[in-house]
């Protein structure tokens, strides 16, 4: 029905419900972001984050499916080129969350409940400010493209903002420590 927002989805015939509180994707977010998770821990994060009891195995494709669809708000990319990153929930919270406040005209943190697609509208509403001036300097770093002088001020004085930082798994972090240590020796540092 147009207008609905989805409490539960439709898996093989049958209705399974869902936490659709917006607080309950950046969680799910938070885990495909996760290093130290592969692919399948990731789906299973998903599944057990999102509905309310537990999916038959034979029905756990089509729950995953059915689970990006309302994560991509009805929406499911249908192009196989991932997309550079240019937005973390995590480190981008500080300036998400101001920007969906303006557009929700409240702060959407301290109700009670937001369905995850609300959110998306509010997050799709967003302005000029702080985050899209931040997104917008990162998807011009991405392409290659070239920095308007007032666009370079700000890289300058805000580059830990705009840097996205990279997650590393515990193996990355002990190799890259290793790699240091090695240069250090090496440089005589």
């Amino acid at each position: 029905m147009i207008g609905c927002l989805p409490t539960a989805l439709e898996i093989c015939g049958r209705e399974y419900e869902i936490r659709s509180d917006y607080r309950v994707i950046l969680n799910i977010y938070q885990a495909f972001n996760d290093p130290e998770l592969n692919e399948q821990e990731k789906c299973y994060v998903c599944l057990k984050c999102l509905y309310k009891e537990d999916i038959p195995s034979e029905h756990l494709q089509e729950a995953i499916n059915k689970a990006y669809w309302f994560v991509g708000g009805g929406d499911v990319p249908q192009e196989k080129v991932q997309p550079v990153k240019t937005l973390d929930w995590e480190q981008d919270e500080s300036i998400i969350f101001p920007a969906v406040n303006k557009a929700a005209g409240f702060e959407v943190r301290s109700a009670e409940y937001v369905h995850w697609w609300t959110f998306l509208g509010y997050f799709n509403e967003i302005g000029e400010g702080l985050f899209s001036s931040v997104i917008s300097i990162r998807q011009k770093l991405n392409k290659g493209k070239k920095l308007e002088k007032y666009e370079k001020e700000f890289y300058k004085n805000h580059r830990n903002m705009i840097d996205l930082k990279r997650k590393l798994s515990e193996q990355e972090r002990q190799a890259e420590d290793e790699d240091n240590e090695f240069l250090k020796k090496l440089t005589g540092r």
